[in-house]
């Protein structure tokens, strides 16, 4: 029997810093969004279906502009984030207008996929050796892995990042250490305006998952966890990794770590595109996107 999995990408996002739907900004040389790669990497990998986690806000305009382009090459499924999605007898708070965070994206996934899978953001571009990198690690059996990225491959020149350094013993994710207002150099602001170098070559979280299906009874009793401490929050987010932080301190499960080499593209400000495009252009040139 073919091994199937599922892609699930993160796109309910407005993209403040952006300034936009900066998920379906055009960055191919025939009009393509980032996800269109991913999804071409993605399935050229072995991926058989994708997830795409939207805001009921944005499901017209993405659904023509991507979506039924995409669901011509691979099965799609759609997947809504509201803030109002919540378990049973919770009740959002008025004022509340921000979906939960990253992690209540995967929960709301949980009716929607019984294979293994994998998670990425919307607007990064991982690289096809990424893909090939997790599909064989869920293949060989891995229960929980990351795809990770040296620090220098994924700042910008634009303005500052945030990125999640992680810890690694023995091939497995030890911890997650989240650094804010990471400059071009590698350079990490303090809040007394000091910067701190960080080693260039160390290993970045980019939120990219792999996962089987058994997880989401975690990511449920996680959920329930911060609804209790964070209901009333209007801003207060379910952040990805703090589960993956959980699932590790509790010994749950083992995160097996996986590094790629190549760049992270991303248009995390509006001045990144043109670099974007120009990396995309050039990976196109080089046949790269054959039939895409």
């Amino acid at each position: 029997m073919a091994f199937e999995a599922a892609l699930i990408i993160m796109a309910a996002g407005m993209g403040s810093r952006f300034g936009g739907l900066k998920q379906v900004e055009p960055v191919g040389p025939r009009g393509e969004a980032i996800l269109d790669f991913s999804v071409y990497d993605a399935k050229k990998a072995g991926f058989t279906k994708v997830v795409f986690v939207i805001k009921h806000q944005i499901e017209e305009e993405f659904k023509r502009l991507v979506g039924e382009r995409i669901a011509k090459q691979i099965p799609v499924e759609y997947v809504f984030q509201e803030t109002d999605k919540l378990p049973k007898g919770y009740v959002c708070p008025q004022g509340r207008e921000k979906p939960w965070g990253t992690a209540q994206a995967v929960w709301c996934c949980r009716e929607a996929v019984n294979i293994p899978f994998a998670v990425i953001n919307a607007d990064d571009f991982y690289g096809a050796s990424s893909y090939r990198k997790i599909i064989e690690a869920l293949k060989g059996g891995s229960e929980c892995c990351m795809v990770g990225f040296r620090l220098s491959n994924t700042t910008t020149e634009n303005g500052y990042v945030s990125r999640g350094v992680c810890r690694i013993e023995g091939g497995r994710l030890a911890e997650i250490n989240e650094c804010t207002k990471i400059d071009a150099e590698c350079r990490c602001e303090q809040e007394d305006g000091t910067k701190v170098q960080l080693p260039k070559d160390a290993v970045v979280s980019m939120n990219m998952w792999g996962m089987r299906p058994d997880v989401f009874r975690f990511f449920e009793s996680e959920f329930l966890r911060f609804l209790d401490e964070n209901l009333d929050s209007k801003k207060a987010e379910f952040y990805l990794p703090s589960v993956i932080d959980q699932l590790i301190s509790t010994g749950r499960k083992q995160v097996q770590v996986l590094v790629a080499e190549d760049k992270w593209y991303g248009v995390t400000y509006r001045e990144d595109k043109e670099m974007v495009v120009k990396a995309i252009q050039k990976l196109v040139e080089e046949g790269n996107y054959e039939g895409l």
